[in-house]
């Protein structure tokens, strides 16, 4: 081999290793059971051997797995001690962040090093939606969903409340015309391949199929919200995340209805029993933010004519 494996490869191999299946070690990974096969089976051919045997009751370490597996774990270990010591400096906080909560979340770690220029916040994104503080090197993380970890001290931030939204100068209709009729002509833009987002406003606004219209998928709604703020067509908004663009008319929500998904965005981080002081910052900060926000939506809203009506179903 000219090169070693990746060390999220090893790591995932630890993991099922650990676990012997693939679908727990996926959930822990935060992955999908077919890229968790996929790693194993390219680390497999990559060292020219078989590290688990596949079972009709699951999985097994081949002798050469069970050999591996020990080193691999000591090694990793070794790096995680490693890079805690380093990064565990007074003022300094690692912070994970799903990208759609991006728009909402920069503008305001930028603020706040403004004013307080003694932390340092090294934001990471990622498509995933979760945390794992026990594989992943951060101190704090903003989730979406639902945190499931009685380890992790969970603060509410907002929750999920979609609408329409576009730029305005795509909504020139001059006359009030029923909703399928006027989405008929418009490109939708969806942040996920099943087009959950639509189906569950249109629902609630009492229509049972997508309007005959032309349809764009993206992989992340922070680009479908990318799509729509350069006029490419008509996205469901989560109104908390384009607060700043509906606040500046970049941004319009053309219809009054708006709905709960039943998901909410979170601010999670390890229980521990005293607080750094950066970390406490950061968390009253956000959380203050957070509340300034829901109520601006709270205004919104009302002026809109229509509150958001919860919904049962979650992203």
């Amino acid at each position: 081999m000219n090169t070693l494996p990746s060390l999220d490869v090893l790591k995932t191999f630890v993991v099922v290793a650990e676990r012997l299946n693939f679908t727990h070690a996926a959930r822990l990974l935060h992955l999908t059971q077919g890229a968790v096969s996929r790693q194993i089976s390219g680390l497999e051919q990559r060292l020219g051997y078989a590290l688990f045997v596949r079972q009709a009751r699951g999985l097994g370490l081949t002798d050469a797995g069970a050999m591996l597996l020990a080193p691999v774990q000591q090694a990793l270990g070794q790096i995680d001690s490693a890079l805690v010591g380093i990064n565990n400096r007074p003022g300094r906080l690692r912070v994970k962040c799903p990208t759609c909560a991006m728009r909402w979340l920069l503008p305001r770690i930028m603020q706040l090093q403004t004013q307080h220029p003694e932390i340092d916040i090294t934001l990471t994104t990622s498509i995933s939606h979760g945390v794992d503080f026990a594989g992943e090197h951060f101190d704090a993380a903003v989730v979406f969903g639902r945190p499931e970890s009685k380890k992790n001290r969970v603060i509410h931030l907002f929750d999920e409340v979609l609408s329409p939204v576009c730029v305005p100068p795509l909504w020139t209709d001059g006359e009030e015309r029923d909703i399928v009729t006027t989405l008929a002509d418009k490109t939708l833009l969806h942040p996920t391949r099943d087009r959950r987002d639509w189906q569950l406003w249109l629902t609630e606004a009492g229509i049972e199929d997508l309007p005959n219209a032309k349809s764009q998928h993206f992989d992340t709604l922070d680009l479908a919200m990318t799509a729509a703020l350069q006029g490419y067509g008509i996205a469901m908004g989560d109104l908390c995340l384009v607060e700043h663009e509906l606040q500046s008319h970049r941004l319009i929500a053309p219809f009054p209805l708006s709905i709960q998904s039943g998901a909410a965005y979170y601010l999670v981080y390890p229980e521990q029993k005293v607080l750094p002081p950066a970390l406490k910052l950061f968390s009253l900060w956000l959380e203050q933010e957070a509340l300034l926000s829901r109520q601006r939506l709270t205004t919104h809203l009302a002026n809109a004519g229509a509150l958001p009506e919860a919904a049962a179903t979650t992203r």
